[in-house]
């Protein structure tokens, strides 16, 4: 695995979203209680930043069209999505958020 850094803990904050750029990648870094999680910053269903949805109960939903998806497994919970986005493994380290984009958790391939 090759992990990056990605971003300090503190910028990512509790039920958000940040939108982080990860060589060709383009990934959602989102926190839920103590969980943070990294996923494709792209909707499935829209080509629309899912950073800039609401996260909550480990979903993040699509601003554009009110998809949900879970951060764990980057399915849709909900319609109008009906494919999954990538997942990408994180850890935290000294403080800072670590993303591998060179694998995925789920096996989808990042748009």
């Amino acid at each position: 695995m090759a992990f990056v850094r990605a971003c300090a803990l503190a910028d990512v904050r509790d039920d958000e979203a940040l939108a982080v750029t990860l060589g060709d990648h383009e990934v959602a870094v989102a926190r839920n209680g103590d969980e943070v999680f990294a996923i494709q910053n792209e909707c499935s269903h829209a080509a629309v930043a899912l950073s800039e949805g609401d996260v909550a109960d480990c979903t993040v939903e699509c601003w554009l069209h009110g998809s949900r998806f879970d951060l764990r497994t980057g399915k849709p919970i909900g319609p109008p999505a009906t494919e999954p986005v990538a997942t990408f493994p994180v850890e935290v380290r000294d403080n800072d958020v670590y993303v591998d984009t060179t694998t995925t958790l789920n096996g989808v391939t990042p748009a």
